[in-house]
């Protein structure tokens, strides 16, 4: 059976997409192969590597990759998930032979205010919604769980 292949997208492709393919490469039992990019790639965000690390993902030394280089070279995919806001998304390209796009906005990490703590517990507050919503997706959508397993 082919994997399902999974483009998530975000602005800079620094947390939210790369928490999402993380755990849909994890949590997708070998049925999908997922991928992220941004519109304007940049460093992984530090605090998205420490929440993740809580987990056991790590992330550290990840590069932000570019949707416009992956649309360049030909990159298909069944899903495109978005997991930015609408106006970032409108900016994106359009992939040829996408079966289906998916919007599912998460805040940005850059706009979490406060102190240091602070911020690490929005981004734990975002990091698991993330994973949460690629549960129920894997859940709902596409894996018929037995007990057994």
């Amino acid at each position: 059976m082919d994997k399902i292949r999974v483009l998530f997208v975000c602005t800079h492709n620094s947390a939210r997409s790369q928490m999402a393919e993380a755990f849909l490469n994890d949590l997708g039992r070998g049925r999908f192969y997922a991928e992220s990019a941004g519109l304007e790639p940049l460093e992984i965000n530090p605090l998205a590597v420490e929440v993740m690390k809580e987990l056991g993902y790590d992330l550290s030394g990840r590069k932000g990759n570019s949707i416009f280089e992956f649309f360049k070279q030909g990159r298909l995919y069944d899903y495109v998930v978005y997991v930015c806001d609408k106006e970032t998304e409108d900016r994106c390209p359009v992939f040829p032979g996408v079966r289906r796009t998916l919007s599912w906005p998460f805040p940005a990490l850059e706009k979490l205010e406060g102190t240091r703590e602070e911020k690490l517990a929005g981004t734990r507050k975002i990091r698991d919604a993330i994973r949460s919503r690629i549960e129920s997706w894997i859940k709902d959508k596409f894996i018929k769980f037995d007990r057994t397993s």
